[in-house]
């Protein structure tokens, strides 16, 4: 079991939905990846992250979906790009990342909680 979380800490944790709308291959990534460009409505604006989930996905099946994703970490250096947010999924067991989304189109910008 992983540790415990209080209320608090889990509050702070600042996931919202997004709609992607632009993707692009990432050749220079060291695991297959693409970078994404999503959009989060006009509180969050647009953030850019990669993800590595080629093995389930494709560049045309990812645009215009609605993903969720965490926007309050530090962004991070992937080699000449700039991570801003951090997307969600449940990892497989060979590695293959199935994202999270909403069941149903949504405002970009809701939170999750």
């Amino acid at each position: 079991m992983e540790n415990n979380l209080t209320w608090a800490e889990f509050e702070k944790v600042a996931m919202y939905v997004g709609t992607i709308i632009e993707v692009k291959d990432f050749p220079e990534a060291r695991k297959p990846a693409f970078q994404l460009t999503i959009d989060f409505g006009e509180a969050i604006g647009i953030r850019k992250t990669s993800a590595q989930i080629t093995k389930r996905y494709s560049k045309e099946e990812l645009l215009n979906r609605q993903i969720v994703a965490v926007v309050n970490f530090p962004k991070k250096q992937i080699g000449k790009f700039m991570s801003e947010c951090l997307v969600l999924g449940a990892v497989g067991q060979e590695g293959d990342v199935i994202l999270l989304a909403p069941d149903f189109r949504i405002e970009n910008g809701l939170r999750i909680g």
